[in-house]
């Protein structure tokens, strides 16, 4: 495929992908509501049923090897079919739970390996295939529906839970996951109709793939390489600095005197800055490069650490206002520029199950980010430990990028 064209029908990939992509996840973020309703029904301790959260954010990440590597075998589209269907019956067995490890086992476990099999991985695989000269800008506008999702699906969760109970909700959004995400895969998803063959093998499909393998990257060797290191640090530590921050943004305003009410206004500003961040930082990755684009990115949310820690010191809410948008935008840059640069490193026929491992980095430097943030706390009884720790991250994540060198990939051995 010329690097430079986009492929007929790329356009509709794209709409596709962004739609199913603010759906999945904003069914993610909905299990905030779902966590007060639990509890006031149950009973449960905060820890106990946040604790399907973890559990869920683990078993994502561990799945996206396993998903990168189900995409070579069966295709994204295949693989998106039979995730929505295990969503779905994740959702519907959660509506069933009478106690935690049932919660647990539902949605911690079976929703999340659904999600993980119609989402990130295979999406990101649909985008870069679509728009090889373009991967930074196509994935920018497809990551942009997560915060349009979050939006649209979590107030309508609240609504079906005040409304119809948390378990008919949770029947309702399984209902809707497989009503859209398997007919958009079955109809409207799939590969570029033609995929590029190297002209010099004049042998059978099988035998082609072999040769184009044997040329390019294998799991193998690029987990050896300077490079997967590098980048997988660099992805852990984007992620858990973004999780470290967000997580515990609320908690911090509060215990500096912030109304709880202006406390989630700014989270709602958070996820109004991240739709215009992920395409700017998508677009902006492919004209001046992944490096340059994500140091800018953490740059701004290196300032959103600075501004949580001025909160004391400027009246009003000038900080709180600023520490959103700034961390929203920066945030911002981790869902295209990670997935780009990935694909810029190890292209290739391979490159899907070597995205799914270089993804559970990100997903486990998230997840260690959000606990992080709490311990931290707890061992100093304060944030500005939290705070030091947040900078740190912000100097180390891009230095691994360029270390990494996207914009110069070695070449496979």
């Amino acid at each position: 495929m010329n690097e430079k064209a986009v492929a007929p029908g790329g356009s509709a990939i794209i709409a596709t992908l962004f739609t199913t992509l603010g759906l999945l996840y904003g069914v993610w973020y909905s299990y905030s509501v779902f966590l007060v309703a639990l509890i006031e029904d149950f009973g449960w301790s905060r820890s106990v049923t946040a604790g399907a959260m973890s559990v869920f954010i683990v078993c994502h990440g561990l799945f996206g090897p396993l998903a990168g590597r189900l995409v070579e075998r069966f295709g994204p589209t295949r693989l998106m079919m039979a995730g929505s269907l295990v969503m779905a019956g994740g959702l519907l067995l959660s509506a069933q739970i009478s106690a935690w490890w049932q919660l647990y086992l539902s949605f911690g476990v079976v929703t999340a390996v659904g999600l993980g099999a119609c989402g990130w991985v295979p999406s990101v695989i649909l985008a870069e295939r679509w728009f090889p000269g373009k991967v930074g800008t196509a994935l920018g506008i497809v990551t942009a529906g997560i915060g349009v999702g979050i939006f649209a699906v979590v107030p309508l969760s609240n609504w079906l839970i005040e409304t119809h109970g948390w378990s008919n909700a949770f029947v309702a959004l399984g209902l809707i996951v497989v009503a859209i995400i398997w007919p958009a895969a079955y109809f409207i998803l799939r590969l570029p109709p033609q995929m590029h063959v190297p002209e010099d093998v004049a042998v059978s499909t099988d035998a082609q793939l072999e040769v184009v393998i044997e040329r390019g990257w294998t799991v193998a060797t690029a987990v050896r390489s300077r490079s997967f290191r590098c980048a997988g640090l660099a992805f852990f530590t984007g992620g858990a600095l973004s999780q470290l921050l967000i997580m515990h943004q609320f908690a911090f305003m509060v215990d500096h005197g912030v109304a709880k009410a202006l406390g989630s206004m700014i989270v709602g500003i958070i996820g109004v800055a991240s739709i215009p961040g992920k395409i700017i930082w998508g677009a902006l990755s492919d004209r001046i490069g992944r490096e340059i684009a994500y140091s800018l990115g953490v740059s701004c949310t290196l300032l959103s650490v600075l501004a949580l820690a001025l909160i004391d010191t400027v009246p009003g809410l000038v900080m709180p206002i600023a520490f959103a948008v700034l961390i929203g935008v920066g945030y911002a840059a981790n869902a295209p520029i990670i997935p780009s640069a990935a694909r810029d490193l190890f292209a290739g026929p391979r490159f899907p199950t070597i995205f799914g491992i270089l993804s559970m980095f990100a997903a486990m430097g998230g997840a260690t980010g959000s606990w992080l943030g709490g311990f931290l706390y707890d061992i100093s009884g304060a944030y500005d430990l939290m705070l030091a720790v947040a900078a740190a991250f912000a100097f180390f994540a891009p230095t691994m990028l360029w270390l990494a060198a996207p914009r110069n990939p070695q070449t496979p051995p």
